[in-house]
């Protein structure tokens, strides 16, 4: 069977696909920690569920506007406003099933076989395939712990060219956890000003900030980087809503209403009853995200001193979302099971097989040198696969 040049070239997810290896190993009664889940292990607070609940009752479950509910819109334009310092209208706004489709309709509508996007590294795994579903070419720019994995002038001076559409930017970052300060945004705000470079602004872990940083918004920083600039949210991470599928984004009007209308022909709208679970989302107090996040705070502080402490590992202390990334390139070289290891999948292997240590492999977020780790997971489960990582670095 011959399937299309497109889809043959896309790979599956790597994070899905570590996840699914370890679920396989778990139901033969392998006991396995996973650290490869990009999701909370809070539950969705109980407000946000009634108000689900409720919606199922009063028998709202038809179809809604296909870029979401008009009072929905109205919510999040209120709260990209006031919280986030972008102006906008609701008719800005189109709510999608998750920030990764809202990423995927601004890619569409966005880029064109000629066009190059910039991308710096790490990234989130699913950037690159997106990007080159569009027939646009991904342009690699390579970050380091030197720089604390953010871009500078310099790096988009050097791999920006004439055919340059946009550049994507994740703060908090996934999988670093680093966090652009406002000094930094406006570094990369005023190089695309400057070259009319479009800026897609993944935020999705904005709510998810440690050690006294502070999360800003690249569209906040004026009138000018706004109308190159789309902003992607969502549900998922700020409110432990990952299987709801609620992302949305805010730009430009001719870009979102193009968004818009690819959206009303590829998945009508997302689901009814789950939106009104988001009005409820929005107007949840802090209560259950300033929990949440000190609970993370505190797993993050314990893995970054574990880690750092194994040999031939090192860590940066990440400032956002809930992913340590270690360097590992320190084990290369070193044998384990009778194999040298030579690269991060080779090491996500050996700890799989002989830990039974789930993580990821650096190579999917284009850093071979590095594995990233979840801490969203109980403290008792980190605490063991700490003590099992170690066992495992000290025996190779």
């Amino acid at each position: 069977m011959r399937l299309s040049v497109r889809i043959s070239s896309l790979t599956e997810s790597p994070t899905l696909a570590i996840g699914a290896k370890t679920r396989e190993l778990k139901s033969r009664g392998i006991d396995v920690l996973s650290f490869s889940a990009g999701e909370p292990d809070f539950d969705t607070p109980a407000a946000i569920k009634d108000a689900a609940i409720q919606a199922l009752r009063d028998g709202f479950t038809k179809y809604t506007d296909s870029n979401g509910m008009p009072e929905l819109r109205k919510a999040i334009a209120e709260k990209l406003q006031s919280e986030n310092d972008i102006p906008c209208e609701p008719s800005q706004v189109l709510v999608s099933i998750g920030a990764k489709h809202s990423l995927f309709n601004v890619f569409q509508v966005l880029c064109d076989e000629s066009d190059e996007v910039l991308l710096p590294a790490p990234y989130w795994v699913s950037y690159p395939e997106q990007i080159r579903s569009t027939g646009a070419s991904v342009v690699v720019i390579p970050t380091s712990e030197a720089s604390g994995f953010k871009v500078t002038r310099a790096d988009l001076e050097r791999y920006a060219s004439t055919r340059t559409k946009a550049l994507v930017l994740c703060s908090p970052s996934n999988p670093t956890g680093v966090v652009y300060t406002k000094e930094d945004l406006q570094t990369v705000a005023d190089f695309c000003v400057a070259r009319g470079i479009f800026v897609i602004a993944d935020e999705i872990y904005e709510k998810l900030v440690y050690g006294g940083a502070v999360h800003h918004s690249i569209s906040s920083l004026g009138p000018k980087i706004r109308d190159l600039a789309v902003t992607v949210n969502g549900f998922s991470k700020t409110y432990a809503m990952t299987g709801w599928r609620l992302g949305y984004a805010v730009g430009p009007k001719p870009i979102m209403e193009a968004a818009a209308n690819f959206q009303s022909h590829v998945t009508s709208n997302a689901t009814s009853f789950a939106q009104k679970g988001a009005l409820v989302a929005l107007k949840t107090p802090n209560d259950f995200l300033g929990q949440m996040v000190a609970e993370y705070d505190r797993r993050r502080r314990y893995c970054v001193e574990r880690l750092n402490a194994m040999p031939g590992v090192s860590c940066v202390t990440p400032e956002g979302a809930f992913y340590v990334f270690p360097n590992i390139s320190g084990l290369f070289g070193k044998t384990s099971g009778g194999r040298r290891l030579t690269n991060s999948m080779e090491v996500a292997e050996a700890l799989l097989e002989q830990a039974r240590v789930g993580v990821v492999p650096g190579l999917a977020f284009g850093d071979d040198r590095c594995m990233r780790l979840s801490y969203a997971t109980g403290m008792k489960q980190i605490e063991e696969g700490m003590n099992r990582i170690e066992a495992w670095v000290r025996g190779i």
